[in-house]
């Protein structure tokens, strides 16, 4: 799952459903986002780029802030706490 969410590139989000896909199971998301939660590599697995489902930015283990103002340095667009084009900026395998 890790060699997915670096495969994101800057500017770009994933979603945890999307991940659990890729991975064969797309009933497990809420287990890809446990696992993310446990990632401590934060300069080579880019976990801040996986939102939820629905666009909303989701957790953080620095805080919703800290991963709204990495993506927003990305360039993705933020509003409300969610992405604001989720579309625009979707990454899938």
């Amino acid at each position: 799952m890790f060699l997915l969410v670096k495969q994101i590139p800057i500017g770009s989000v994933s979603t945890y459903k999307i991940l659990a896909q890729a991975l064969g199971n797309a009933g497990k998301a809420r287990a890809v986002g446990n696992a993310l939660n446990k990632n401590r590599d934060f300069k080579n697995i880019p976990c801040h780029r996986v939102v939820r489902s629905n666009g909303e930015v989701g957790g953080y283990v620095f805080g919703a802030d800290k991963k709204i103002k990495l993506l927003k340095k990305e360039g993705v667009e933020i509003s409300n706490g969610k992405v604001a084009d989720l579309e625009k900026y979707l990454h899938s395998w």
